[in-house]
């Protein structure tokens, strides 16, 4: 968790930007969408970085610690996500409901 702690400290933080709308008028399922895009988003970024790194120690590398990195990096695109973001769920979250609009 000190890994996250400093990943998320260089983020902007959430009230920087407004949101889309305030959080009783929003359209939870849209959101929920917006919020799992970002988190995603967020994992890709993650995993490129964490395959540039080399395992050092004598008992990294093989198949299993593949899986767990890949596990690790998902769960923190999740908690990045959940503590603010990088900026991104509320422009999905805008394009979402113009989508639904003009789908109407």
């Amino acid at each position: 968790m000190e890994a996250l702690a400093a990943l998320t400290s260089y983020m902007p933080a959430a009230t920087a930007k407004p949101s889309a709308a305030p959080h009783g008028t929003r359209d939870q399922r849209a959101w929920e969408a917006a919020k799992d895009f970002e988190a995603q988003f967020v994992s890709t970024l993650f995993q490129s970085m964490f395959d540039s790194m080399e395992q050092e120690n004598p008992f990294g590398g093989g198949p299993g610690e593949t899986m767990f990195r890949s596990l690790l990096v998902d769960q923190y695109g999740r908690e990045v996500a959940k503590a603010g973001g990088v900026g991104i769920a509320d422009d999905i979250y805008r394009e979402i409901l113009k989508l639904q609009e003009a789908a109407r």
